[in-house]
Formats: C-alpha cells, structure tokens, sequence
C-alpha cells in the first residue's frame, strides 16, 4: 500500500470521528428563546456594519425586539419564571416573523438595490 492510500484511509476514518466531536452543543442550547434573541440581534448589528440595514430600521428592528423581550418575561412572570410549551410555539413563530422582517430590512431598495424586495 502507498502512502497516499494510507492517507486516504486515514482521512476517512477520521472524518466521522472528527464530525462526532465537532457537536458540542445540544438541540436546546441551539433551539432555545435566548440563543435564537442573541442570534437576531446580531444579525441586526451585522446589518447596521456593513450598511444593509439603515439606522432607522435597525432602531425599529430593536424596538420589535425589545417589544418581544417584554412580552417573553411576562410570560416568564406568569408561569413562576417558566415558559410553557404554549409560550415557547407563540414566541418562536414571533421570532419567525421578526427573523423575515430582519431579513427584509437587510435586502431592501433602499440598502440593496440590486436584490428586490419579496
């Protein structure tokens, strides 16, 4: 066997041990209300940087946002500090909604002209 086949055998074993390894975080920690609230905003951020998104619509994407956060800890305050599975199905089709908006703000005429509006 040359050095290449054994290279190749390596390799191949390798890789699914590798990819095993790679998955430190679990469904939750990648699914939750917070990580997906962190994730948003820094999409937000990212828009304002490299100018997709315009000051005025960043501070309306902040302020759904913060609207959103509200409505999250009343949630929280009326269920002991616990969403239920009813509160996590409605803030996740919220973020749904505000992940479009966020989206639509960064593909704009006004930022973008060269990607239309859906």
């Amino acid at each position: 066997m040359n050095w290449k086949a054994t290279l190749l055998a390596a390799s191949l074993v390798a890789l699914p041990v590798s990819n095993l390894l790679a998955q430190s975080t679990t469904y939750e920690q990648r699914h939750s209300v917070n990580a997906r609230d962190a994730n948003q905003q820094a999409r937000i951020n990212k828009g304002v940087a490299d100018g997709q998104i315009t000051p005025k619509g960043a501070a309306a994407a902040d302020a759904h946002q913060a609207h959103l956060n509200a409505e999250q800890s009343k949630m929280r305050a009326a269920d002991n500090g616990h969403l239920t599975a009813q509160d996590r199905h409605k803030i996740a089709r919220q973020q749904d909604r505000t992940s479009q908006h966020i989206y639509d703000r960064n593909h704009n005429a006004a930022t973008d002209p060269g990607v239309p509006p859906r």
